[in-house]
């Protein structure tokens, strides 16, 4: 797999998919701050999905440091808090995080990856 846009590609359906599992774990919950403050596996499995995230992010821009996604480079550090500062991450900033910038997030991948502008 020496393509890089095929590479690039591969990242992007690894966020995508992640996102969507983080949707899936929120449509049997009520979508409010306090469930998931009070739930330590919806709270992890969405952690590890924004590691995943953050991660092919990271990738990406190392083959491509102009994709257009907005806060790229926030994206990676995210994952680099979620991972190296675990003991001070602070719930409601996850929290908002997949409330207010993983929708823009999906758009943008989903954007790219239908409409091949990788």
């Amino acid at each position: 797999m020496d393509n890089p846009e095929r590479k690039i590609r591969k990242y992007l359906s690894d966020i995508l998919s992640s996102i969507l599992e983080i949707e899936s774990f929120m449509a049997d919950r009520p979508r409010m701050f306090a469930t998931f403050r009070d739930d330590t596996l919806f709270r992890r499995g969405v952690e590890r999905n924004l590691e995943i995230i953050g991660e092919a992010m990271n990738r990406t821009l190392k083959i491509n440091p102009e994709i257009p996604v907005t806060s790229a480079r926030k994206i990676v550090d995210m994952r680099n808090l979620v991972i190296h500062a675990y003991d001070s991450l602070m719930p409601e900033i996850v929290w908002g995080i997949v409330i207010k910038h993983l929708p823009l997030l999906k758009k943008e991948v989903v954007n790219l990856i239908d409409n091949d502008k990788i």
